[in-house]
């Protein structure tokens, strides 16, 4: 008998938390499941996907009863979120079903045995190698290139993110073949075992669906982030939560080749200016291929989309520009990812020629590059 006593968001926000990976059609049944152990008064959480897996607790429940049981994550979710925030939820384990109750609402949930869940092991850990930084520090670095991941591309070493710990340094790299984020930062003092190993480096590749959890569960404070890199395996441990997750076994691209050394020509443009002109402009591009001209002359850039319906739109920015006139194609959504993405009040824009990528960066900042391919419009 499981009998757990609280308060239906002391129940809710740690399920919130795990139940991010599970899938809702899966091969095993068992993993569309949370496990919940329950011991003395505190309460474990934990989802998988085999790939991924995610450990919450918290202390803060009644109940007499002690024991382990996996339920429907989803399921629990939804009845939770529907009851008032305020409420008092009970969880009683009879007969092989879960009871939820709070106040007069009864619900009755299927069950499997917590011994058939395939928690995840860790792999030596006695090898691991750590890494001490800040939830904000990481959570930036991946807002800045989370968006430039591939999906489902046969190159599955692009469905993910590079980290790369070298010079100490930690750089971040994502790409999909036709873009590249690019974001670092020193590692601080006292950043654990490898912050203060000068020679060591290490090149990691997180998959994409690790990416948007943590991108989801890491808050953007100065409390504390904890990166331990094991074998084929890597966890991240902030707050009550605890998330490990398997590596992919691939070679990722040079980035360095991709970042052009030299422009001929750098406008700078006021961010808001540039993505609002560039939001009008995407509502009439075709929705297949979402390109835009970007037609560089004489102290101005025009925006120019056009659709199948022979709809046109032209937005026209002033830049201080003297050089050659440039006609150049770009997707509208990648221009517009970086531009959301990036916090810096102005853009430097560089370019060489019509066939050539383009590089945006921060005036100032030399630790975030984004290479965009033009298109052919």
């Amino acid at each position: 008998m499981l009998l757990i006593k609280t308060r239906r968001d002391v129940l809710l926000a740690p399920l919130q938390a795990v139940s991010g990976i599970v899938e809702r059609r899966h091969t095993l049944p068992i993993l569309s499941n949370v496990l919940l152990e329950k011991r003395g008064g505190v309460l474990t959480l934990l989802a998988t996907d085999i790939e991924i897996q995610i450990t919450t607790a918290t202390a803060d429940v009644g109940g007499e009863g002690e024991g382990a049981v996996t339920v429907g994550a989803r399921k629990l979710q939804e009845i939770l979120r529907s009851l008032p925030e305020t409420a008092e939820v009970s969880l009683l384990l009879e007969d092989r079903r879960l009871q939820v109750k709070a106040g007069r609402s009864r619900f009755n949930l299927q069950t499997l045995p917590a011994e058939d869940f395939p928690s995840m092991t860790l792999s030596h850990e006695a090898e691991a190698r750590s890494l001490r930084l800040t939830q904000k520090q990481f959570r930036q670095l991946l807002a800045q290139t989370h968006y430039s991941m591939a999906t489902q591309d046969v190159r599955y070493y692009l469905n993910g993110l590079l980290l790369l710990l070298a010079d100490g340094e930690l750089r971040v790299v994502a790409t999909d073949g036709h873009r590249l984020a690019y974001a670092s930062m020193p590692l601080p003092e006292g950043a654990g075992g490898v912050g203060e190993d000068a020679e060591f480096r290490q090149e990691l590749i997180l998959p994409r669906k690790t990416v948007v959890e943590l991108n989801r569960l890491l808050a953007d404070t100065d409390e504390p982030l904890a990166i331990d890199i094991l074998p084929n395996q890597i966890r991240f441990q902030f707050g009550q939560i605890s998330l490990v997750s398997k590596l992919i076994d691939g070679r990722f691209p040079d980035y360095q080749r991709v970042i052009p050394l030299t422009l001929k020509d750098v406008i700078r443009v006021q961010r808001s200016v540039l993505l609002q002109s560039m939001v009008r402009a995407a509502i009439l591009t075709n929705e297949k291929f979402r390109g835009v001209r970007l037609v560089l002359g004489d102290g101005s850039l025009k925006i120019i989309a056009a659709n199948a319906e022979q709809e046109e739109a032209q937005e026209e920015i002033e830049v201080e520009y003297s050089g050659e006139p440039l006609d150049v194609g770009f997707n509208v959504s990648y221009l517009l990812d970086v531009l959301n993405n990036s916090s810096g009040e102005t853009i430097d824009w560089g370019f060489n020629d019509a066939s050539s990528s383009a590089l945006l960066t921060i005036p100032g900042n030399d630790r975030f590059k984004y290479v965009v391919m033009p298109m052919r419009i």
